[in-house]
């Protein structure tokens, strides 16, 4: 380990006489060095091929972030079962996504990951193509296998011309709302940004409600997705895949940030909506006192628990946009990669093979409540009967589904985005300023200024 990362430390600052070292690059240094260590001391590194008889079963290895290495134990028992000259070593990592993009980060970057199977957040494909980490799987599939697919998932795959990812469960934004309020009411589920605000107002004055919409301010990534859904609402975008265009300082991502803004200055919703991640909201809509609550499908399982006030009373819709124009559903979800440098490329084929059964993505969704990247699935009467809505959630993806930007450099896109809205929310920029500052430098960091 420590030859290794004194040969990446030695590369990177030993760069020839004359040539200076700056303070970026010691820093990035020192945070590689930092996650090895972290990486060493947990056990999840291994360096070198491990001795065994000709005979033992490959074992393939994958980092799955806590609480779904444990919802994928079933599965991996199966597997195994199936293919008895094979084997599964799942290891439990952090329960933050980005922390686990960085344990893959730091460990390609060493030069040796010891991860067979890469488990993908569809936001970590273009980096992770871009940077040759990843096998092109576009000749192991033919047309018709990925028509099997939800679009919206496939597209979360792919860079430039490539495959990288299988999808296994896919995610997307909507809009949850108290029906039975609506219906004391006499309203219809809104359609639109404005509907939503007359009904949030309506509500707030007749049933006494403290809250009539509640959504992700704080600046990190779910303030990304989450504005992603607005900002196509009402018929912008952020950057065109395509031509690099960026789209945050034309009319419609303005209109985005105002209505937003906006939410906040009327109190439909909360004053610390900008402290507000997933959790925060749900546990408020969960207390009975809220009407409209933007977020992701895990949502319906936690309100109609048996201990859940609201249970029996929450439907699901598109989430709203502008006239004339569409909804957006923000396209998430996991998939699974192979590393290029995997020492068995034909085993973990395979691997991708078997979660890619529809029995055994039938399984998984029956055990934990996720939504299949299958389409299929959405016709299956099991499911159907467990999750009614199931269908509902696929019909939204499937004709509304948002990617974020397909770039090498989303990461920090995203964070550009995310501290210019914050600029906005605070009122310490004015959302014109705010917006604009942020094309100005995506538009940098993408080289297209």
């Amino acid at each position: 380990m420590h030859d290794l990362i004194n040969r990446w430390i030695s590369r990177l600052f030993n760069r020839g006489p004359g040539r200076s070292r700056s303070r970026p690059l010691f820093a990035l240094a020192g945070a590689l060095v930092g996650m090895a260590a972290a990486i060493a001391v947990t056990g999840l590194w291994h360096l070198g091929a491990t001795a065994q008889p000709s005979d033992a079963p490959v074992e393939l290895t994958m980092l799955l972030h806590v609480p779904e290495a444990q919802q994928w134990r079933t599965i991996a028992d199966r597997f195994e079962a199936e293919n008895p000259d094979l084997r599964l070593k799942i290891i439990e990592g952090p329960s933050a996504t980005n922390a686990i993009e960085d344990l893959h980060t730091a460990a390609f970057i060493l030069g040796d990951s010891p991860y067979d199977l890469i488990y993908l957040d569809v936001a970590w494909v273009p980096k992770f193509a871009a940077a040759g980490w990843l096998m092109d799987l576009r000749d192991r599939l033919t047309p018709a296998q990925l028509a099997e697919y939800l679009p919206g998932d496939v597209a979360g795959g792919r860079y430039r011309d490539g495959l990288y990812r299988l999808p296994f469960r896919t995610d997307m934004g909507m809009l949850y709302y108290r029906k039975d309020l609506l219906e004391a009411a006499g309203l219809e589920p809104p359609e639109t940004f404005m509907e939503l605000i007359a009904a949030s107002e309506q509500l707030q004055r007749s049933q006494g409600v403290d809250w009539g919409y509640l959504w992700q301010g704080k600046q990190y990534e779910g303030l990304s997705a989450m504005f992603a859904e607005v900002l196509a609402g009402f018929g912008g975008f952020w950057v065109d895949p395509e031509t690099q265009a960026v789209g945050l300082d034309e009319p419609a991502a303005i209109a985005a940030v105002e209505f937003l803004q906006r939410t906040i200055a009327s109190g439909i919703s909360p004053p610390g909506t900008t402290t507000y991640t997933e959790p925060e909201t749900l546990r408020l809509f969960r207390t009975g006192n809220s009407v409209f609550l933007r977020n992701w499908p895990y949502v319906w399982n936690e309100v109609n628990r048996p201990d859940s006030p609201i249970r029996g009373q929450v439907a699901i819709a598109p989430m709203v946009h502008a006239p004339g124009e569409r909804s957006g559903a923000c396209q998430g979800g996991w998939g699974l990669g192979i590393n290029r440098a995997t020492r068995h490329p034909e085993a973990a084929w395979r691997a991708l093979e078997f979660f890619g059964r529809a029995d055994v993505q039938k399984q998984f969704v029956l055990e934990n409540s996720y939504v299949s990247s299958l389409r299929s699935l959405a016709d299956d009467p099991d499911i159907q009967a467990a999750y009614p809505q199931y269908r509902t959630w696929v019909e939204i993806l499937d004709n509304y589904a948002v990617l974020r930007p397909p770039v090498p450099q989303y990461a920090q896109a995203s964070d550009i985005l995310q501290r210019y809205l914050t600029a906005a929310f605070s009122g310490s920029m004015t959302p014109t300023d705010a917006m604009a500052a942020a094309a100005r430098e995506t538009r940098s960091l993408l080289g297209t200024a």
